[in-house]
């Protein structure tokens, strides 16, 4: 008998999320043969009258294809992929599995070559700027595990965040996405941090269950060479299949001059891949009240209430600030006391103090407001 919160979460994602209608065309893409989801999915699709297509992947498939992988195989297979996406009105993507590593020995290289090919090609030109897309993980005992959870507690807390009223936090956004658009001046403030930049005309765009679930984030861009100072992260951050920790950044007019980590070889590495890697393309503030701590997810850590994410690589085209890259690697900063504390200001006015909204306007936003 199948969990009713499963067929929640379907019939949430599909009607609210990526609000598909009678006749339109969505790929669901399921990463981890999580079928149970799926056919919810199908099942939702088929009752508002859509027409499904299901693309079944697995991370060790993947890591065959990959560690292999040349650059006439990767351009096929983003014609391949390209020509499907192109035809869809809506999209799903399913992540879930049991090892976050399976990547970790594809050479770099070859992961580098696959975000040129397929994921912009595929991703960064046809499904994200002309698709209705969500992205979700899926409840595991690995995920459990990452986030020092039983797995009937992490299935309960997962539920909790997926199926949360999004339509409230929608709503209570918009004070926030206000005050960003008028704001010039960022700074952040934390233990190893003290950052400026400038966010002067580019546009805040919330997130509130329409493009990844869980949500809870308003995002923008720093003006591209606005950013001085430097940033500590103090969350683990997986990319590329590897666990990087302790990352630290220094800015000089936008541009990452100096950077440290556990493996500081293989960050610069990602940050040489192109000239974009080096330059910031998304600032976002997270605002989920049910992520409290990370789970080295970075679709939960980057919604953790209290925290906000800072992004070497590309920008998004709404929220443009005309920064290129192959590579989008969000690293969070969490600002609770328990993590060491800190304060945003906006225009020299502090909005956010030890990872909690102060001033009127925005109240709405802290998590006792929102659960």
């Amino acid at each position: 008998m199948r969990d009713p919160r499963i067929s929640t979460l379907a019939k949430n994602l599909i009607n609210y999320s990526v609000r598909l209608q009678k006749g339109e065309k969505i790929l669901i893409e399921n990463f981890g043969l999580q079928k149970e989801l799926v056919n919810a999915l199908v099942q939702e699709v088929y009752a508002v009258g859509g027409l499904p297509f299901v693309t079944l992947k697995d991370h060790q498939v993947d890591r065959a294809l990959l560690v292999g992988a040349t650059e006439e195989q990767q351009n096929l297979t983003a014609q391949f992929e390209a020509n499907v996406m192109k035809e869809m009105d809506a999209y799903i993507g399913l992540r879930a599995g049991d090892n976050i590593s399976e990547l970790s020995d594809v050479p770099s290289e070859k992961m580098a070559l696959h975000s040129k090919t397929v994921g912009t090609k595929v991703h960064r030109e046809i499904r994200v700027p002309k698709t209705r897309w969500c992205v979700l993980r899926y409840p595991s005992s690995s995920m459990a595990q990452l986030a020092n959870m039983s797995t009937e507690a992490f299935e309960d807390f997962y539920f909790d965040v997926c199926n949360l009223d999004y339509g409230k936090m929608d709503k209570a956004m918009d004070s926030l996405v206000e005050l960003m658009n008028k704001t010039d001046k960022v700074q952040l403030i934390g233990p190893g941090t003290d950052l400026t930049f400038s966010i002067k005309d580019i546009p805040a765009i919330k997130c509130a269950g329409h493009l990844n679930i869980p949500d809870g984030e308003v995002y923008s861009a720093p003006v591209k060479n606005s950013v001085n100072g430097t940033i500590s992260f103090n969350t683990p951050s997986p990319y590329q299949s590897f666990t990087f920790e302790n990352v630290q950044f220094t800015f000089k007019d936008g541009k990452i001059v100096e950077a440290t980590s556990n493996d500081t070889d293989r960050i610069t590495k990602i940050l040489d891949t192109d000239e974009g890697a080096r330059y910031v393309g998304e600032f976002a503030i997270g605002v989920n009240p049910y992520i409290q701590h990370p789970m080295k997810d970075i679709l939960f850590d980057e919604k953790i209430d209290g925290s906000f994410h800072f992004t070497p690589g590309q920008c998004y085209d709404d929220a443009y600030n005309d920064n290129h890259s192959a590579i989008h690697w969000d690293l969070v900063m969490i600002q609770r006391p328990e993590y060491g504390g800190g304060e945003i200001y906006f225009d020299d006015v502090l909005i956010r103090k030890d990872g909690r909204f102060v001033i009127p306007e925005l109240e709405a936003l802290n998590p006792e407001n929102l659960k």
